[in-house]
């Protein structure tokens, strides 16, 4: 909206071209999401707890996480409007790409939403069934892999890119673009909401690799930089990097009520809605392995969770002492913000290989 009415005001007054460029409009995304998040934040809060929306907790698990009972949850709706608003703001809303990436952020935000519904407010421990949850997680993927598909014009714009070489890609074709990002999408949706068990454990790793991905969606978008860096130049794209500040600002600002000890958790609401939003834009921006690479955190903690539930069906026998690995650390000894800060440390040192595919090809 506000990049409409600057496209106005520039007839005028010529100052007002600035708000064209991307980096601008970025940093804006990333203050505007911020503030918005810090403003609303107590009150939201406040609200929940008001109505008794907290956080039930595994007899299971860590004894230290009992006293987390009652803790405020549902606070990944605070990222998500803080997200939405943001966008709209300082967004190109004739931009393809921005739709689908908020048609997958809020559909996964909905089915998150009715799960932590379920499970708070209705106190249904199982809240929405798996069976249930991946059909709309699948409807809702499938749905934003065919119209990426579609949106798209040049073969390199479906190819498998592998990073770290230059002519090294595999053309996928329609149906192969269709089942990666499908699996793209629900995969890393649903590990960041396995990794979302301690304090601020999942909002960092996610605003740094947000934080990268705008990097990516900026080089793919500009016909200079993607040429040079020998990426596929994807026209729309560098409009993602506004999405990306938003993300990266409103999780900070989310991070300052989900530090140890935390004041609200986010949810499912908001971890399957910020995992598939950078499921969605890593596909957009056809770096799905560098995804991997930087998610390493989240991928190890979903493959945690996949060996111990194969171990003990086959077995009858548990790998981890408990499952995903950030509690089996918490069971070692590693006290909670150990655990934290470590897998916080590892995520920048992936975050950091990720980006040294830019040139290293």
């Amino acid at each position: 909206m506000l990049l409409e009415l600057a496209q106005l005001l520039e007839q005028h007054i010529k100052a007002f071209n600035v708000f064209g460029y991307l980096t601008l409009r970025a940093v804006l995304a990333c203050l505007t999401s911020l503030l918005i998040s810090f403003l609303v934040g107590p009150w939201l809060i406040r609200k929940l707890t008001m109505y008794k929306i907290g956080q039930s907790v595994r007899d299971d698990g860590p004894q230290t996480h009992l006293i987390k009972a009652g803790t405020p949850t549902m606070g990944g709706a605070l990222i998500l409007v803080s997200i939405l608003v943001t966008t709209l703001l300082w967004a190109d809303l004739r931009n393809r790409f921005v739709w689908v990436v908020l048609f997958v952020t809020f559909g996964f935000g909905a089915i998150g939403w009715i799960d932590d519904y379920r499970k708070v407010v209705h106190r249904n421990p199982k809240g929405l069934s798996a069976k249930t949850k991946l059909f709309w997680q699948s409807v809702i993927g499938v749905a934003a892999a065919f119209t990426i598909a579609y949106s798209t014009n040049l073969p390199a714009q479906t190819a498998f890119i592998v990073p770290f070489f230059k002519q090294i890609a595999y053309p996928l074709g329609v149906t192969g673009f269709i089942v990666m990002t499908y699996f793209v999408i629900v995969g890393s949706s649903n590990a960041v909401n396995l990794t979302d068990g301690l304090d601020g454990l999942a909002i960092m790793p996610t605003v740094m690799v947000a934080s990268a991905l705008g990097i990516f969606a900026y080089v793919a978008g500009n016909a200079v930089f993607a040429k040079y860096l020998v990426f596929p130049f994807i026209p729309g794209a560098g409009e993602l990097t506004v999405i990306c500040g938003a993300i990266a600002g409103s999780g900070l600002a989310f991070l300052w009520f989900n530090a140890y000890p935390a004041e609200v958790f986010m949810g499912d609401v908001g971890a399957l809605a910020l995992g598939a939003a950078i499921g969605t834009i890593a596909v957009i921006v056809r770096q799905e392995i560098v995804l991997f690479i930087m998610g390493g955190v989240f991928v190890v903690e979903t493959l945690s969770v996949v060996v111990q539930v194969a171990s003990f069906k086959l077995t009858g026998k548990r790998v981890f002492r408990m499952a995903p690995l950030h509690h089996h650390f918490e069971l070692k000894g590693w006290k909670e913000n150990q655990v934290v800060v470590r897998f916080w440390i590892i995520t920048m040192m992936l975050v950091l290989v990720g980006l040294s595919t830019l040139k290293l090809r």
